[in-house]
């Protein structure tokens, strides 16, 4: 049945432009609810009669590989007894979510002190983030419903394992940074409803004080009065709890960076921060700042001047000075041709983990900058270094294509690494697939990479493509993926998904595409605003070298993304649409004339622009899938799925999407559909059970490869023979 469409038409700048699903956008009406449920249920439907038998053999396999899990660094604290005590957050097997442990020394028991899972019926109650205590002794942290990222900040004993009675709203996203003696603390919280203009209440967002035991409602803004409404500040302090250091968002190609010092005299007035005069480092510049403080100095990490990062330390005895002049700001670790990401700061070292060829690798410094060589990685990966400035202690969060999420903990003085806590133990390094490179030539002449992830021996001495083993051709079923956009960078991580199609006979294929940041600041800028199309060319050009070179064909190749990558699969399919068999669209957006009214899109138009501006309109309607679908044209297959929750991207977009492209095809699509499902207590992404994840990989897996005539039962590779425990 078709989607009832209703005249619209808005003049942008002199353009008429035409809106038949406007009404799509509002999600509470009856209407709208009705339309969803039969949607939903179109698509289950058309699932269950063509890939039914599919999905419920995938359904294993992927719960087999999911419960692989994953682990993360720990946060470190010491105990008043002088002991250290350890917070991870982990997840394996049946666990429904990632647990928050604790353990007590480096050998000590894990016992889980936050599990999300039982704090909700249905499981989609999330730990949204943590951060504990000086001492250990208190974690606070953020909890949400049903996938909506809506914290709300409680502080939990660790010893009782009970919450304290302070609970404060509107604290999504939210940065806390204790005061010393665990009393009190700082954080990032957003405006409370009816404190701003209806519509404003995802932005706004300032620095508060909070003491433990005080209502909500007499928390001090500390930071943020007089900043800009699209302004996000998150707030760090120095160990001794003397800096207090706000860093401001500004979109992802601006910062800035502003200082208090607490000990300064009249700082502190009847117990609340009301002198607070704040210092900036770092301000209207066109450039990005991340500040770590220690108790020493302040490093400031930055790409002004210099696009893939260098490292700055500022005396603390110097802030006055350091926000006139550049002169104090003394370079330790200068820019090279690789980017340099995060910076560890230990008490006798600088630990630097870089990107080359969108892959990690780390180096070791003295505190002076010094250099005291690279630290031997498991393989090529990605890698993440986390430390505490007043000990030597470096942990490394380490993950590759066909490697699950381990951590290690190095050594600083000396860059040894040891084993400090890993998943998937049963699962035989991915034995029997193989990670190569290719890369591809964009419109203008950028060079483009591809991670390849296939079978081993898909390819001959000489690199040429041979037979897939199961009685094809050298052309394969192919998966490509991208993103593509606020300086993100897509680097090698274990995928459940793309090994699983791996196993089956195909190749996935995940792009580096520019508006990330695997390349620098030039990289993620050359695929912004009025450079966005650049990102869409590359990833056109990667399939087009993908088909050239033999890998597959358009017939076999599906292309994925999620958000911002749900925007390239949409912008792709448009614009290309003969290139691609089946395409996947999560969470996206579709509709860029108008995200910015909707969620918190605003926070976008740094990135994207807006159509209320004439030169952005113009890029923008060029672009915009959901005015880019034309009558007349056979589009692939497509899925899009959204959820009802997502406090992020609203789900009008994947609705309107739908429909518009849904009118193309009616009654002549020749076998392709156009499906779109909407998850009702599911949001952008967090706060979803392993069931969950695993009903919908499943799903849009066996949609895909039923689309790519992948449904016919082949031999296992040696990953399925040693299934993991």
């Amino acid at each position: 049945m078709k989607t009832r469409t209703a005249p619209r038409v808005d003049d942008y700048h002199g353009t008429e432009v035409a809106d038949p699903y406007r009404w799509l956008e509002d999600g509470d009406s009856d209407e709208v609810r009705a339309w969803t449920e039969r949607e939903n249920a179109r698509t289950k439907d058309f699932i269950d009669a063509g890939a039914g038998v599919l999905r419920g053999e995938l359904h294993a396999r992927i719960a087999e590989l999911l419960q692989i899990g994953f682990t993360l660094p720990p946060a470190v604290r010491t105990t008043t007894g002088g002991a250290r005590r350890y917070f991870h957050q982990r997840r394996v097997k049946l666990e429904a979510h990632p647990i928050l442990y604790v353990r007590d020394g480096t050998s000590g028991a894990d016992r889980a002190l936050l599990d999300p899972a039982p704090m909700s019926a249905d499981g989609t109650t999330a730990v949204d983030w943590w951060n504990p205590s000086h001492d250990g002794a208190l974690v606070a942290w953020g909890r949400s419903e049903g996938g909506s990222e809506e914290s709300t900040l409680y502080v939990r004993d660790v010893v009782t394992g009970e919450d304290l009675a302070d609970a404060i709203p509107y604290t999504q996203h939210a940065t806390v940074a204790w005061m010393p003696d665990g009393k009190s603390f700082f954080y990032s919280r957003y405006p409370t409803p009816g404190t701003v203009p209806p519509g404003d209440e995802k932005y706004f967002c300032k620095i508060h004080r909070h003491v433990l035991g005080r209502g909500a409602e007499h928390d001090e803004i500390v930071f943020g009065e007089g900043q800009g409404k699209l302004d996000v500040p998150s707030v760090d302090i120095s160990p001794d709890g003397r800096w207090l250091v706000v860093r401001v968002h500004k979109g992802w190609e601006r910062s800035e960076v502003h200082v208090c010092d607490l000990a300064r005299a009249g700082a502190f007035v009847d117990g609340k921060l009301a002198g607070a005069q704040w210092t900036a480092i770092a301000q209207g510049r066109d450039a990005l700042f991340e500040p770590i403080a220690t108790s020493e100095c302040l490093y400031v990490l930055t790409n002004d001047g210099a696009p893939r990062y260098r490292l700055f330390e500022i005396a603390w005895t110097q802030v006055a000075a350091a926000a006139e002049s550049r002169d104090v700001w003394r370079e330790i670790v200068a820019e090279t041709s690789d980017v340099l990401g995060d910076v560890a700061v230990t008490k006798s070292t600088l630990v630097a983990s870089y990107l080359h060829d969108a892959s990690s690798r780390i180096e070791r410094f003295a505190r002076d900058g010094a250099p005291l060589g690279p630290v031997a990685l498991p393989a090529i990966g990605s890698a993440s270094v986390s430390a505490r400035p007043e000990d030597d202690e470096v942990f490394v969060g380490f993950t590759s294509h066909v490697t699950p999420y381990e951590v290690h903990r190095l050594d600083a003085r000396t860059g040894a690494l040891t084993i400090w806590d890993t998943v998937g133990a049963g699962l035989p390094a991915a034995r029997g697939v193989k990670v190569g490179m290719m890369h591809a030539t964009s419109k203008d002449g950028t060079r483009i990479p591809m991670f390849v992830i296939e079978r081993d021996g898909a390819r001959d001495a000489n690199g040429a493509v041979v037979a897939d083993g199961a009685g094809g051709d050298a052309t394969r079923p192919c998966v490509l993926y991208g993103y593509g956009g606020f300086n993100l960078s897509q680097t090698p991580a274990f995928s459940a998904r793309a090994l699983l199609f791996v196993e089956r006979g195909g190749v996935w294929v995940n792009a580096v595409l520019r508006g990330g940041g695997e390349f620098g600041e030039e990289w993620h800028r050359g695929g912004m605003l009025d450079k966005k199309q650049n990102v869409f060319d590359d990833f056109i050009a990667c399939a087009e070298a993908l088909v050239a070179n033999g890998v597959t064909r358009p017939d076999k190749l599906a292309i994925m993304g999620g958000s911002n990558g749900g925007l390239l699969v949409a912008a792709a399919v448009t614009q290309r649409p003969e290139l691609f068999r089946v395409g996947l669209s999560f969470v996206p957006l579709t509709d860029m004339l108008r995200y910015h009214h909707f969620r918190i899109g605003k926070l976008w138009i740094p990135e994207y622009g807006s159509a209320d501006d004439p030169e952005q309109f113009e890029f923008l309607y060029a672009y915009s899938p959901y005015h880019r679908v034309r009558d007349g044209v056979r589009y692939p297959s497509m899925l899009f799925t959204t959820a009802e929750s997502d406090s992020r991207v609203d789900p009008m977009h994947a609705r309107k999407m739908a429909a518009r492209m849904q009118a193309v095809v009616a009654g002549d699509g020749e076998g392709r559909p156009i499906l779109l499902r909407v998850e009702r207590r599911a949001g952008h992404g967090a706060g979803k059970p392993v069931g969950k994840l695993v009903d919908e990989a499943a799903e849009e897996l066996a949609f895909m490869m039923h689309e790519l005539g992948m449904a016919a039962p082949r031999e296992p590779c040696e990953t399925e023979r040693t299934p993991p425990k």
